[in-house]
């Protein structure tokens, strides 16, 4: 299985208790254990992180680069303004995603740019907790051999819009 790292910003540790009409009632526990079990299935080891701390998220970059890890990352705020954060992602060679949440190009114009897209394999913005889904089946296309690549179109990220959001949905 392949190993790979989910590393979460500032404020992400709070899913589910902050601003719920943007980031969805999903909490980060609720997240992590959904992503080990989409992982599993798509044969990845999972492994969840979040930190409020710019130091340690670069100590964990520093790790999947010298282990060379794939990496899902949510650099929240971090996106708009942390070099040191850009130049660490900038040091790994094996494929990294970039998530948001909530679609960045469609909010304040202080979070409009990401620093540090320029140095991911790609972003995803505005899918909610799905976007991580995405990410894992990408880099799982990316990963595996030919015979057990996984099509990523045949993905079903497996939250609802009312797990996301915490409304319930109507048939």
């Amino acid at each position: 299985m392949t190993r790979v790292l989910v590393l979460n910003g500032p404020n992400l540790g709070r899913l589910g208790r902050r601003q719920p009409e943007i980031y969805g009632s999903l909490t980060h526990a609720g997240l992590r254990e959904h992503l080990v079990g989409t992982g599993e299935g798509l044969g990845l080891e999972v492994e969840v992180r979040q930190t409020d701390s710019e130091a340690e998220m670069i100590n964990w970059l520093h790790e999947a680069a010298d282990e060379q890890l794939p990496v899902v990352i949510n650099p929240a705020a971090w996106s708009h303004y942390s070099i040191a954060i850009a130049d660490a992602v900038a040091q790994l060679e094996a494929p990294v995603v970039e998530v948001h949440l909530s679609n960045i190009a469609a909010r304040e114009e202080f979070r409009h740019h990401s620093v540090v897209s320029a140095y991911v394999t790609g972003t995803i913005a505005g899918l909610g907790a799905s976007g991580y889904d995405y990410a894992l089946a990408h880099i799982s296309a990316l990963t595996d051999s030919e015979e057990t690549r996984t099509d990523p179109a045949q993905i079903n990220p497996g939250l609802t819009q009312g797990m996301i959001t915490g409304r319930q949905e109507t048939v």
